[in-house]
């Protein structure tokens, strides 16, 4: 098998190289120290297993798991983990593959023989029960060139189009194949509802403008057309400008 192993400590992928190579001469690895790099090989590898550690700086492995499902050819997934018994629970719950460190080589050769592919909505269930879960640092979204990353922090709003959501990102829209309530609930702390069918970048906004039919907008940084407040967000848009300001 083609192996992606993703840990930013060099001693934790020795290791599990060694183990690997102990049980199967013939495997290819590969090797990763944080998730953007992961998805980066993964993309232009395509490799059949990644092993995944969770705990990274930059973009932890819960989140790379978000991406890596959703790539056109996605790998199987086995997580490392150190994490303790309780939230342990939390893997076996959501039916995901993971190995306790210090991985032990008969715990490995298992996992591998039943290795699966996960779904994103599992990966995602899995990232609500951890208590230590962080919020995404980046959107995937599906091209014809594979998948694009897109930092959150980037995005100036987000706006329900049908069944997709139009992310404004470096003066261009992407859809996120996403609902806009659950990037909502997910982002609370970064976004803001302003209409039923848009939230915006708090650290994007740059003030209200009243418009030519008296109703009001606001308007972005890097966004040429203000975005429509409806009249029911209004008072919430304002309290939260409020407390933007200090």
């Amino acid at each position: 098998m083609k192996i992606l192993i993703v840990d930013d400590e060099a001693l934790a992928r020795t290791r599990l190289r060694e183990l690997l190579r102990d049980s199967d001469s013939g495997h290819t690895m590969l090797e990763a120290g944080n998730g953007l790099m992961a998805l980066e090989l993964a993309q232009r590898e395509s490799p059949d297993v990644v092993l995944l550690d969770i705990r990274m700086p930059g973009m932890g492995g819960l989140e790379a798991a978000i991406h890596l499902a959703r790539l056109p050819n996605p790998p199987a997934i086995i997580f490392t983990t150190a994490y303790d018994e309780h939230a342990l629970q939390a893997f076996e719950a959501s039916a995901v593959d993971y190995l306790l460190k210090p991985v032990r080589a008969e715990r490995l050769s298992n996992a591998l023989a039943r290795a699966r592919m996960l779904r994103s909505a599992q990966v995602a269930e899995l990232r609500r029960l951890q208590p230590d879960a962080r919020q995404r640092t980046h959107f995937s979204i599906r091209s014809r060139d594979g998948l694009l990353l897109v930092p959150v922090d980037e995005v100036a709003y987000l706006r329900a189009d049908q069944k997709y959501v139009a992310a404004a990102w470096r003066e261009r829209e992407v859809l996120v194949d996403e609902p806009l309530k659950a990037l909502e609930d997910e982002f609370a702390d970064l976004f803001l509802r302003i209409h039923r069918n848009a939230l915006v970048a708090r650290d994007h906004i740059l003030g209200l403008e009243r418009q030519r039919d008296g109703t009001m907008a606001v308007r972005l940084r890097a966004v040429e057309e203000p975005i429509p407040i409806s009249r029911r967000h209004l008072a919430e848009v304002r309290t939260a400008l409020k407390g933007i300001a200090g």
